[in-house]
Parts: structure tokens; C-alpha cells; sequence
């Protein structure tokens, strides 16, 4: 069941590859008081939470929990846990909207995912999107996993409404998302 758009806030997708600043401009956005949701940490918070959930993985996958990291090599491995992660993450974020519209239905919501562009499964999770990006040698330098991960990762420019260029410092990057704010209010 595809989740309605009609009874809730407008949710701006926050994507970019590894090391871009995706999770920097979304701390900012927090800091102004905007609900953001970090899929990331969301993820990590179900393999705590749900009953059963790692054992699942374990069995599934084949390999142990703490030997997760695997699925970066493995797109088959990295498959099928989004076969069974994706759904308890839709169903969260979900959640995560109706309590966001109880407490103040006019404010924006921002959801912050490297992968949400790419996958099917979340396309009815937003309204628009914003792609941070950064030259690679400035992504490396943040992140050595940069080399490992880009690969895994690909952003539809015709699916993105708004693009920050983060190449600079993080009082620039913040400006250029005040500017942003202003743009697309």
C-alpha cells in the first residue's frame, strides 16, 4: 500500500553521495527546528528494536550480524537485506510522519537517505528532492569508504529538483541551504 501524500506535510528528500554533506545540511536543518528523518540511524534503531529482526538477517543472509558490512561487496547479500529492511523502514518513516503532523502539521519534513533516489520502494516517501554533492577528492578526504562506496550509488539528476554544491566550508554550506529555505518556500 503506497502511503498518502494527502495527510502529510511536504517531505524533501536529502540525498547525496558518501561524504557529500547530505548529513551535515540535514544537522543545520535540524537546528532551525525542521523534523528530519535519518534513515541511517533509523536502520541501525530497528536492528535493536524489532524482535527477531537480526536473527532474521543472520538466517537469511547467511552470515553473522557483526559481519553485515559484507553486503558493500556482495550486491547479492546487500539485496536481499534491503528485502527485508525497506519495508520496516517504510513503515517507520510512516510512523514518523503521523507523529510529525500531530505535533505541528505546517512544518516541512526532510528525509535523509544516500539511496532512497534509487529505490522503488521508497519513491511515495517524497515530494521533492535535494542532492548535495562535493568535488570526490573533498569526499575522500571526509570519508576513505568514498572509493568503496560510489559505486553503489547513482542520482537521477531528472529526479532532482534542487542541487547544493558543497564544496567550500560549512558556513557556506549553510548559507547556501538558508538560501535554499528561501527558494523554495
Amino acid at each position: 500500500m503506497l502511503y498518502d501524500k494527502m495527510r502529510r506535510q511536504r517531505v524533501t528528500l536529502v540525498t547525496g553521495a558518501i561524504a557529500s554533506g547530505k548529513s551535515e545540511v540535514c544537522r543545520y536543518l535540524a537546528s532551525l527546528g525542521y523534523p528530519v528523518y535519518d534513515s541511517d540511524s533509523r536502520a541501525k534503531a530497528l536492528y535493536d528494536t524489532v524482535p527477531g529482526l537480526k536473527s532474521l538477517i543472520e538466517s537469511e543472509l547467511g552470515i553473522p550480524f557483526n559481519e553485515l558490512s559484507l553486503i558493500f561487496r556482495d550486491e547479492s547479500l546487500r539485496l536481499r537485506l534491503e528485502s527485508i529492511v525497506y519495508p520496516l523502514l517504510h513503515k517507520d518513516f510512516e510512523s514518523w510522519c503521523d507523529s510529525c503532523a500531530e505535533t505541528d502539521a505546517s512544518k516541512r519534513l526532510f528525509f535523509e537517505s544516500a539511496i532512497a533516489l534509487d529505490k522503488f520502494q521508497f519513491d511515495d516517501c517524497y515530494d521533492d528532492v535535494l542532492l548535495v554533492r562535493a568535488d570526490a577528492g573533498l569526499r575522500l578526504g571526509r570519508n576513505p569508504k568514498v572509493a568503496q562506496r560510489d559505486s553503489l550509488q547513482s542520482f537521477d539528476l531528472s529526479k532532482v529538483n534542487y542541487i547544493i554544491e558543497n564544496n567550500t566550508t560549512i558556513t557556506n554550506l549553510h548559507a547556501l541551504v538558508d538560501k535554499y529555505l528561501r527558494e523554495t518556500k
